[in-house]
């Protein structure tokens, strides 16, 4: 850590963050990215300085071992990320369209629904209980990752769960959405996604103020947060709401920059900043992330400063 850095944003003691999900490629032509929602924010949350502990599966070729030489790399332990036979690694292929914006063509089924732990591994993960917990849609499709999702959540009552909407072609349905909004105690989703969101549960809200106002209520969240792509992003966090503009870069795909925000906006969040702070922190860090090909590259806090 910098001595730029501690002054600027400060730095708190980390937290324990159990993050269950997809792993996988992004193939863009002749390219392949590592990548997956669950498992960008993972990467960026330990890179962020927090104890992260992934749950997945990859499959038994080479894509699935690359995963695992890459998550030692990173410092992300691979205990948790079973090798599934059923299927191979999780793949997806992505178009990009204006403005950097990737379009998904996801490869099911793939490893990653099908997880899988011992009972010995769900005690460890939830001794002691995690701060957080993430997850996301997609994967949750497979109710063999729901099921262990429950699991993990049942166990760890008092922890954080942070539901990342994420919604993908072909990957979601009203009634889990509104499932996993109502274990939320912090959601994330994107502007596009708000529309469709509110429309699940009835609402009639004209604006993303409303939206999270609303909804806050009927569900009990502590903060919602939505990105906005070259906007910035609108937070919604303890009873505050406020918008928070963007920083223009040279945007080379925004693959894994709404992944990135998410772990940035939870490193703000619990540490008590106000809603101002995280959100710039959040939008610096999502915007340093699209200005750089694929989801997971390498990056520094003094990067994130100097946007």
């Amino acid at each position: 850590m910098s001595a730029l850095f501690a002054a600027v944003i400060g730095w708190e003691s980390g937290m324990k963050i159990v993050s269950i999900g997809e792993v996988l490629w992004d193939v863009l032509g002749a390219e392949e990215h590592l990548g997956g929602a669950s498992f960008n924010f993972s990467a960026h949350a330990r890179k962020l300085g927090h104890e992260v502990f992934f749950v997945s599966g990859a499959g038994q070729d080479d894509r699935g071992q690359r995963i695992l030489n890459r998550m030692e790399q990173m410092g992300l332990s691979t205990r948790y990320v079973r090798t599934a036979p059923e299927a191979a690694t999780g793949l997806v292929t992505v178009e990009l369209i204006e403005g950097g914006q990737p379009r998904f063509t996801l490869h099911r089924p793939a490893a990653y629904d099908y997880p899988g732990l011992r009972d010995d591994l769900i005690s460890e993960l939830v001794s002691p209980p995690p701060d957080w917990i993430y997850f996301g849609t997609l994967s949750l499709m497979a109710e063999s990752v729901k099921s262990l999702a429950l699991r993990l959540i049942s166990a760890a009552p008092a922890s954080g769960k942070l539901y990342d909407v994420n919604l993908r072609p072909q990957s979601y349905n009203n009634p889990l959405v509104r499932e996993l909004l109502s274990l939320a105690n912090v959601v994330k989703l994107n502007d596009q996604e708000i529309a469709e969101v509110d429309e699940m549960l009835g609402g009639r809200n004209d604006s993303i103020e409303k939206f999270c106002r609303t909804h806050a209520r009927e569900f009990g969240w502590e903060a919602v947060c939505v990105t906005r792509g070259a906007q910035g992003c609108a937070l919604f966090v303890r009873g505050e709401y406020l918008e928070s503009p963007g920083y223009k870069v040279r945007i080379a795909d925004a693959i894994g920059a709404g992944d990135a925000f998410a772990a940035a906006f939870l490193h703000g969040y619990q540490s008590g900043w106000p809603a101002a702070k995280i959100a710039d922190f959040a939008n610096r860090v999502g915007a340093l992330i699209a200005s750089h090909p694929g989801a997971i590259p390498d990056w520094s806090l003094e990067d994130a400063l100097a946007i």
